[in-house]
């Protein structure tokens, strides 16, 4: 038995930001990890790094980078993200459900929260080379503000600096110790559990969960996700099997969130069962707005330009996973094939001079891809090439009929050679979790807070419904670590937490 004062179960960013915080208010921190050193990180060490934050446009945005590219900048614009757009957009990618002093909290704490792990030694910079290959547009990119800014270096970025800072600041981390249980005084937490061999360890203090959801457990997925999502592909660890999860509830934590919803976007058709620690985020697929998307019947399904990708593509995998086999097929022609942002190199494109025999390679229909593409052909506007910027939302739109409408950058599909390339859904996180308040405190099925628990990270519900915008999971997961860490250190020093 080890007694601490606090005890963070996970080390990816929520969990290392709530041991950074509870130690920099004066606690004694013990962080556990499922995965041996090798595979820390969780989930973050696989994600493409950004981090929604409210801000008053490139200018505030400058101090903040870890050095200022100037060709880069040169070759961006970024309009000010204001806490009324920020929760705008995130309450409209729920459709209103999450509760509105739980956004706030993120919200208002986003960019001050950026600025502390900046002093951790965390690195920022613009995302403008996420989506495109900037030597190959003209003109300024209008570079979406809520996605601006991401680690440096992405995921594996992000954990190697928190990780340094974690070092640096003499905490320790058990490897290799996964969590399977609270040791509880009735609603009261006073430890963790760890499984070993031929037995358990005991660790004792407050207890922040940063563990994650359940996306890498298939029998979770069904149970909760519904048939055909145990099949799907994991981006992220394959630690993050909800353990704690299910623990926390058989312990009396209340339920909270979209059990049945998650976030899931397309991935490469030949990504692995789960994430590869060699190719982190680099099999996502996230230039379908410059494309037509068919299902293997050859018909379209979603309204590729919607929006602005980071708000659609957590819930186009969704889309994806609903069609036959799970796989659809993103399809350009020369008008756009140049647009594909870099991380495309890493698949294997299908090339054909002629939609028919795209559509034998791709084992398609011939002729139902080709009605697919007429249809839509006769339904975009005869000046829209003139009309078309791919650096902005521009209203070029077609409504085909019979087909979903193309809100932003409808093309005709008509320049061959045409590329396709084959997707398939990916799940990266569960919205199903604990329910907290805003001081990260969970909450028991009476409504009272559990003492000396506290959740941060997927593992808290209640935030996400239906879809996401980008970077608004790290950003929670930061903003909450903080609070986490501070109120368990508060509590372990003889305070309320």
């Amino acid at each position: 038995m080890t007694e601490t004062d606090v005890v963070v179960v996970g080390a990816g960013n929520a969990g290392l930001v709530a041991a950074l915080a509870a130690h920099e208010a004066g606690a004694r921190v013990i962080v556990l990890e499922a995965a041996g050193e090798d595979e820390r990180g969780g989930n973050s060490r696989f994600s493409g790094g950004i981090f929604r934050a409210a801000h008053d446009g490139l200018e505030s945005i400058r101090p903040l980078l870890t050095e200022s590219d100037e060709k880069v900048l040169s070759k961006v614009s970024v309009a000010p993200y204001s806490r009324q757009r920020y929760a705008g957009d995130w309450l409209a990618t729920s459709m209103g459900r999450p509760p509105r002093e739980l956004v706030d909290t993120v919200v208002d704490g986003s960019f001050e929260t950026l600025e502390w792990m900046r002093r951790q030694g965390v690195e920022w910079e613009l995302t403008a080379n996420k989506l495109f290959d900037l030597d190959n547009l003209d003109g300024v990119y209008a570079l979406p503000p809520g996605g601006a800014i991401r680690a440096k270096g992405e995921g594996v970025g992000l954990m190697e600096r928190l990780f340094a800072a974690v070092e640096r600041a003499g905490i320790e981390i058990r490897y290799d110790a996964p969590a399977a249980g609270l040791i509880t005084s009735g609603a009261t937490v006073d430890g963790v559990l760890v499984r070993r061999q031929n037995g358990f360890d005991e660790v004792r203090g407050a207890v922040v969960l940063a563990s994650g959801g359940f996306e890498a457990n298939p029998e979770m997925r069904l149970r909760y996700l519904g048939p055909g999502w145990d099949l799907v592909k994991v981006r992220g660890t394959r630690f993050n099997m909800g353990t704690m999860l299910a623990q926390a509830l058989h312990a009396g934590a209340q339920p909270a969130g979209h059990w049945g919803g998650c976030h899931a976007s397309p991935q490469d058709a030949a990504h692995p069962p789960v994430g590869d620690l060699r190719m982190t985020d680099k099999l996502s697929r996230y230039s379908y707005p410059y494309a037509l998307l068919v299902n293997g019947e050859g018909r379209r399904f979603v309204d590729e330009g919607e929006t602005e990708v980071w708000l659609t593509y957590a819930k186009t995998g969704s889309a994806i996973m609903r069609q036959t086999g799970g796989v659809a097929y993103q399809v350009f022609d020369q008008k756009t094939v140049h647009l594909l942002e870099p991380r495309y190199r890493t698949g294997t494109p299908v090339e054909a001079g002629t939609l028919a025999e795209l559509a034998g390679r791709l084992g398609v229909p011939a002729n139902a891809l080709a009605e697919t593409v007429s249809t839509f052909n006769r339904a975009v506007s005869a000046d829209a090439g003139s009309r078309f910027d791919p650096m902005r939302l521009d209203g070029v739109s077609a409504e085909p009929a019979g087909q979903p409408p193309k809100s932003n950058w409808a093309q005709t599909l008509d320049e061959p050679p045409f590329v396709a390339y084959a997707v398939t859904c990916g799940i990266t996180f569960t919205y199903g979790g604990l329910k907290i308040d805003t001081q990260a405190r969970v909450v028991d099925t009476t409504g009272r807070p559990m003492p000396g628990l506290y959740a941060t990270g997927e593992i808290a519900g209640d935030f996400f419904y239906h879809n996401y915008a980008a970077g608004s999971g790290l950003v929670r997961g930061a903003v909450f670590g903080r609070i986490a860490g501070g109120n368990a250190a508060a509590r372990a020093a003889g305070g309320t937490g």
